[in-house]
């Protein structure tokens, strides 16, 4: 991270610039600004192998400005305190752009994610079972969804533990979305970030006088587009980009990535990274070792939706693309922007632009509180 500036900096510094536009007090500044409340839960698991091990998760709940508060659940072994407090920080920030009436939350499990099944659902109704003593989580209390590391599977296992744990609860399916259609989910929340990060994107390229001056011309029509990160969000992304016209000259993981002046299948990547584990060796592109390198090609779009702080001071001036789309939380830190200011590349930012799953969650809430099905 450039200058060792967490994610928890970036947000408060970012709050702070937005603030000092404002007339607003000072104490309901901080009010604004400052976690509500942070649970930090230690609580032990058996593993497959026998052996009990003590699990490290958090919830935070960062405003109660309006209820219930809402939040994914990441699970990654590196995440921490301050990064939970940062994203229920932005969660807050993000459902007052898009009118979404939730305070923000965020929570987070400190586990591998390719941990057997059997362990993560362990933990996971462990986890379930701690907030619901401590009334962290429930229909109208806070109400968690998916993150980084954990899907509509986890989802279902927290909303078959709170059934249990809250039988007499009407609402109890409200508790989490996300979740799979068959247990009361809704059609369509899977790919609702990925394609609200599309719809975003075509927005922003469809104002005449930017595109002018970006030397772009309007739509994504033909427009290269490279993706960093292929989960939930970076794969439906590219996926939804590439059916509204765009090319997906290059993809990025964590172990290197592909580029091409062509275009790439993305489809056929995503097959293949599924099969093999790697994007390595995929024919017909060009093998990048190293993701950093690969958002440095030619491009007119970047999107990030890998981890937080992926263009920075050090890496700004060799961006080639002429729009970044923040896809994931953060990618871009404060001081990589007069850098990418300066050489007149367009940020669409993370709040607005990933904010097609939380506002899908919320019909999926409303469809469990009332108790009807909808359309996709």
């Amino acid at each position: 991270m450039s200058d060792g500036m967490s994610l928890l900096e970036t947000v408060y510094r970012q709050f702070d610039q937005a603030a000092s536009f404002t007339d607003y007090e000072p104490g309901l500044l901080q009010q604004m600004r400052d976690c509500n409340a942070v649970y930090h839960l230690r609580f032990p698991v058996e593993m497959d192998n026998g052996n009990v091990e003590v699990i490290e998760a958090y919830r935070a709940e960062h405003s109660y400005h309006r209820l219930p508060t809402k939040g994914g659940i990441r699970i990654s072994p590196h995440v921490s305190a301050d990064e939970v407090v940062a994203l229920a920080t932005l969660m807050s920030f993000k459902c007052a752009l898009v009118e979404v009436p939730f305070g923000g939350a965020k929570g987070a499990i400190v586990l591998d994610p390719r941990s057997p099944d059997d362990v993560r659902r362990r933990v996971i109704r462990r986890y379930t079972a701690e907030l619901s003593r401590k009334n962290f989580i429930g229909p109208s209390v806070d109400v968690p969804a998916p993150d980084y590391g954990s899907g509509e599977q986890e989802m279902g296992w927290i909303a078959d533990t709170y059934r249990h744990l809250r039988p007499n609860e009407l609402d109890h399916w409200a508790c989490v979305t996300g979740k799979p259609v068959t247990l009361h989910g809704i059609p369509g929340r899977s790919q609702a970030t990925g394609l609200g990060v599309c719809d975003g994107i075509m927005e922003a390229l469809g104002h005449g006088d930017d595109m002018q001056a970006l030397g772009l011309t309007r739509g994504l029509e033909g427009k290269r587009v490279i993706v960093q990160g292929l989960g939930n969000v970076g794969s439906n992304a590219a996926s939804h980009l590439r059916e509204c016209g765009a090319r997906v000259v290059g993809v990025a993981e964590y172990e290197g990535g592909l580029y091409t002046e062509d275009e790439l299948d993305v489809e056929a990547v995503l097959d293949y990274r599924a099969a093999t584990g790697s994007l390595h060796g995929f024919p017909g592109a060009t093998w990048i070792p190293s993701s950093a390198e690969t958002i440095e090609q030619d491009c007119d779009i970047l999107v990030p939706a890998a981890i937080e702080g992926v263009i920075t001071s050090e890496n700004a001036a060799r961006i080639q693309a002429k729009v970044i789309a923040e896809a994931s939380n953060g990618p871009v830190y404060p001081d990589a922007e007069p850098i990418l200011a300066e050489r007149g590349t367009l940020l669409i930012p993370d709040i607005y632009l990933n904010a097609g799953g939380v506002t899908v969650s919320y019909f999926e809430w409303l469809k469990n509180l009332s108790h009807v099905s909808f359309d996709r």
